[in-house]
């Protein structure tokens, strides 16, 4: 017949297992110059972004949150490095700019992005242009050009919402992203806003 283990010599046992551990890490990290493995993120909504680099909502899983974290934390610190970084969209800017565009762009530059919107659309024509370079860093510049336009109709016949295309170019050190936006603006609005 056996003895179950007592309790002491089984913490003894995990004790040691850990101090193994520990000394073999040591020994790596001094091997390997600073070896270290990445921390694990939170599983947070407000810690995860979608593919366009800006925040999203609700997670898939919590494994894939986990392994996109560790993939983000590299790609993160890489274009950190690289001086290429990720912002909040400003609500104030909410109707003019999209996420795609905005996400790249700090505070100030979304301002200058969205004044060129408002610039271009004034044109109303199709090829109408705003340019802007960015006021706060280096090589970050954007247009802003009528691409399209496509009027609603209203029930009766006659002209609803007036709509156009406005295409956004913005480079961020060297990167081109560009995206696309439909701009509607009711009958006696001043300005275009994003249509949904």
């Amino acid at each position: 017949m056996r003895r179950a283990p007592k309790p002491l010599a089984i913490s003894c046992r995990i004790a040691a297992t850990l101090a193994a551990m520990a000394l073999v890490g040591s020994q790596a990290s001094a091997q390997f110059g600073g070896f270290s493995i990445p921390s694990i993120p939170r599983s947070s909504s407000s810690s995860q972004k979608s593919a366009d680099g800006c925040p999203k909502g609700k997670s898939k899983s919590t494994g894939s949150s986990i392994l996109g974290g560790l993939i983000g934390q590299g790609v993160g610190r890489a274009a950190s490095s690289a001086g290429v970084g990720s912002f909040f969209p400003s609500a104030e800017f909410a109707d003019t700019l999209t996420n795609a565009i905005a996400c790249r762009l700090d505070p100030e530059e979304q301002k200058q992005a969205a004044e060129a919107t408002v610039e271009a659309t004034r044109g109303e024509e199709v090829g109408s242009t705003s340019s802007w370079t960015s006021n706060t860093r280096e090589n970050v510049s954007g247009t802003s050009t009528v691409t399209a336009r496509n009027d609603e109709l209203a029930s009766n016949g006659a002209v609803g919402r007036q709509c156009i295309t406005v295409t956004d170019v913005i480079i961020v050190n060297g990167e081109e992203t560009t995206a696309n936006k439909r701009m509607c603006r009711a009958p006696g609005s001043a300005r275009y806003s994003l249509a949904a």
